[in-house]
């Protein structure tokens, strides 16, 4: 479903907060896997999504009001609002909607979206306070369009938590030859998502050949189509990383080479949530130590010895 944002929206947006342009597009990224997870607005034809101004860095409470037709969404408005009457033009009723229930599913991404923004929030500020060449290196948010391309490339579903990173990053170019993430792991671009997929599902491919005359209990299992790499070795070493089960929601590790793959009980909101808590509290860290090589974050766990002597520990 194509979302449609006019140029008078996006101005609305920046003027509202730098947060704003950021809850947007994740909300347009949703409504193009689900039109219909807005309320009647009260206005004819017109559904409105209410943003919780907690979910993302300096963003208030939101409305955001949208047509649906067969083949389009027209986003028609974006109002800073405190409550459902507010944008329906109403005065609003201290008890209006105390005893309204949201969809499950809608509450749970809305859920999941704020803890992935939060997380990846708290690790480009710690970036920025101390490492700039490393926050520096962080592409910009995707646009819904491009994860369409990417949705299309690759005929799987994108979960509403890659697409809520995806829009606040886009991938990590690394600085120095290193990314942000631990284990100087980078976030990875569209494109390389795209060709690491292709990859990994024609290495399954090859594997199906070999495995036509086994038992099925002696077949392997080299990458399945619900699993989306997300994380890099390295900025420029695509030969193994982390990807995201969409099927259930968790981490697994891959590797070109279709070494054993090691259990990963980690979401992608805990992954995050853990490294940003490892940047804020560098004492604490456990799977591995924050540092700087100049105003680069180099981890620990995956510097070169030759250059260890200039790394320095990450201040708390």
């Amino acid at each position: 479903m194509n979302v449609e944002i006019p140029e008078d929206v996006r101005a609305t947006a920046l003027r509202l907060g730098g947060g704003v342009p950021y809850a947007l597009r994740a909300v347009a990224g949703l409504l193009a896997d689900n039109p219909d997870i807005g309320r009647p607005s009260g206005l004819p034809g017109v559904l409105t999504v209410m943003v919780d101004g907690e979910m993302f860095e300096d963003c208030p409470e939101l409305a955001i009001g949208y047509i649906r037709e067969p083949d389009r969404i027209e986003i028609r408005y974006l109002t800073a609002s405190h409550s459902e009457a507010l944008a329906e033009g109403r005065d609003p009723d201290p008890e209006e909607g105390q005893d309204l229930d949201e969809p499950t599913d809608t509450v749970v991404a809305a859920v999941t979206m704020r803890e992935i923004a939060d997380a990846w929030h708290r690790i480009a500020r710690r970036l920025q306070q101390h490492a700039p060449d490393s926050y520096a290196a962080l592409r910009a948010g995707a646009r819904p369009a491009a994860m369409g391309a990417l949705e299309d490339s690759l005929g799987v579903r994108i979960p509403v938590e890659l697409q809520t990173l995806w829009m606040l990053s886009a991938g990590d170019d690394g600085a120095d030859g290193w990314g942000c993430l631990p284990g100087n792991c980078a976030l990875l671009t569209l494109d390389a998502v795209a060709a690491a997929y292709r990859l990994k599902m024609s290495s399954q491919a090859d594997q199906e050949q070999l495995d036509a005359d086994r038992a099925e209990d002696e077949r392997i299992t080299v990458w399945e189509p619900s699993w989306i790499p997300v994380v890099g070795l390295g900025p420029t070493d695509s030969t193994s990383g982390l990807y995201l089960d969409s099927a259930t929601g968790y981490l697994g590790r891959w590797s070109r080479y279709n070494e054993a793959r090691g259990d990963e009980l980690d979401t992608l909101a805990t992954y995050l949530e853990e490294a940003a808590d490892m940047l804020d509290t560098p004492a604490l860290a456990t799977r591995d130590k924050p540092g700087l090589i100049g105003g680069t974050l180099v981890w620990l766990s995956s510097i070169d010895p030759a250059r260890e002597a200039g790394w320095q520990p990450l201040a708390g």
